[in-house]
């Protein structure tokens, strides 16, 4: 037996009860994934597939997060002047996005798990370029918040991606795919707010939005020839047993780790929209704040990229429920201090402190999900992940805009440590709970 394999009780149990069991409602359904066999270990191609996904996804991920240094300064200039405004309004618009992907992306699962999911990577990319480029041409801030909202239902790179991955990957190899495509997102995410941070200071802050645009067609096309899936359009009577979300629904441990999907999305997203708010309020900055947070928020994404793939490996051999758990308690310890910050420096420092804790929780809640799920029912699954994520991710900017409009700037990584270390507690009891039960 590979040494992947001989996880502990904690590792493979937590998701199957059996290390080497099938996966939860294949014996029931006999679910077949392009006339392949559920149990069919993998793509032979799948590396190919894995590094082209994982470049499309990274300059994807740096494109849309070109405009998160200075999108709370874009509102400003929109026609929103009053200071206590701001922060709800960039709220707002990140609760738009949220909202449409939460009820489009469980649609966009079941479309790819029908037609294939490299057609949806490139639906999300090719899309996301016509939406992004518009949004640099708006007259004001409710033209902005329909592009928002369009834009959730739209795009979804990062599931769509995910799903394309997972369904070519083998088993035992999974914890490496899964943490490479978070490096992605991590990495992205940290080089695009320092890109676009200083092309927004340079050159205002409506030219981020189209080199965005283009940045999305060259992932697009990146995807189009470099990614290989073996796809077969399933018989609709096969789809319909592989694909209906109420099957997913009821297997064992789903629910939990969606809630878990949830929790993680609306703790790390409520301090989103008034960080670069609260950048500008240190001493120093206030000149180039956008490039500032940028640079921050890069550092700390890198540091959070470099976990990932790292911690990624490593919870293949000691499991990916443990690593879960403590990536999100340091997580939650490493928040609070953000908030005393004083200087850019102390900013800094944490900020990496936190990227590193929280790189690993990505990659494994990922994997868990693939230990619960067939192949045949990969895109459905992430299109329900990305539901309930979006969802947090929706609720998450306007708790902190609320939040930060009430009690201050500070205010939000207080909350923000705390949600997570409720969430930690949660993992511990929920993810044992459920593991127990698939166990017995």
């Amino acid at each position: 037996m590979k040494d992947a394999d001989r996880e502990d009780s904690d590792t493979d149990k937590d998701a199957t009860g059996r290390p080497d069991a099938p996966h939860p409602g294949e014996a029931a359904h006999e679910l077949r994934a392009g006339g392949r066999p559920l149990d069919d270990d993998g793509d032979p191609s799948w590396r190919v597939t894995l590094y082209a996904a994982w470049v499309a996804q990274l300059i994807s991920i740096m494109g849309f997060s070109f405009v998160m240094p200075f999108f709370p300064f874009y509102v400003q200039t929109l026609g929103i002047t009053n200071p206590r405004e701001v922060p709800i309004w960039a709220g707002l618009l990140a609760t738009a996005g949220g909202i449409s992907m939460t009820a489009f992306a469980p649609l966009w699962g079941m479309v790819a798990d029908r037609y294939g999911r490299k057609l949806m990577v490139q639906r999300a990319m090719f899309g996301g370029a016509v939406i992004m480029a518009l949004m640099g041409a708006v007259s004001n801030v409710h033209q902005l918040l329909v592009l928002r909202f369009i834009q959730g239902a739209v795009t979804g790179t990062v599931p769509a991606s995910i799903a394309l991955v997972s369904s070519v990957t083998p088993k035992d190899r999974m914890g490496y795919s899964l943490g490479l495509m978070q490096m992605a997102v991590f990495t992205g995410a940290s080089v695009g707010p320092w890109v676009g941070g200083v092309l927004a200071d340079h050159f205002g802050y409506r030219v981020p939005f189209v080199v965005t645009g283009a940045l999305l067609v060259v992932a697009g096309f990146l995807v189009l020839f470099g990614t290989h899936e073996r796809f077969e359009r399933p018989a609709p009577q096969q789809h319909s047993a592989a694909g209906a979300i109420r099957n997913l629904l009821r297997l064992r441990g789903v629910t939990t780790l969606l809630l878990v999907y949830f929790m993680l999305n609306l703790s790390g997203t409520i301090v989103g929209p008034v960080f670069p708010l609260f950048v500008a309020k240190l001493p120093g900055t206030a000149a180039r704040a956008a490039s500032i947070t940028g640079m921050v928020l890069a550092m700390g994404g890198i540091a959070a990229a470099i976990a990932a793939v790292t911690i990624g490996r490593a919870s293949d051999r000691i499991g990916h429920r443990r690593i879960l758990l403590a990536s999100t308690i340091l997580a939650g310890l490493l928040t609070f201090p953000q908030a005393l910050a004083r200087t850019v420096r102390q900013l800094l420092a944490m900020r990496v402190g936190y990227g590193l804790a929280a790189g690993g929780m990505g990659p494994t809640v990922n994997a868990l999900v693939t230990t619960l799920v067939p192949r045949a029912s990969l895109g459905s699954i992430y299109g329900l992940t990305a539901a309930a994520s979006s969802l947090g991710a929706a609720l998450g900017p306007s708790i902190g805009g609320v939040v930060a409009a009430s009690a201050g700037l500070r205010a939000p990584f207080f909350v923000m440590g705390a949600m997570l270390l409720a969430l930690a507690l949660m993992i511990r009891v929920r993810v044992s709970a459920a593991s127990r039960t698939l166990s017995s």
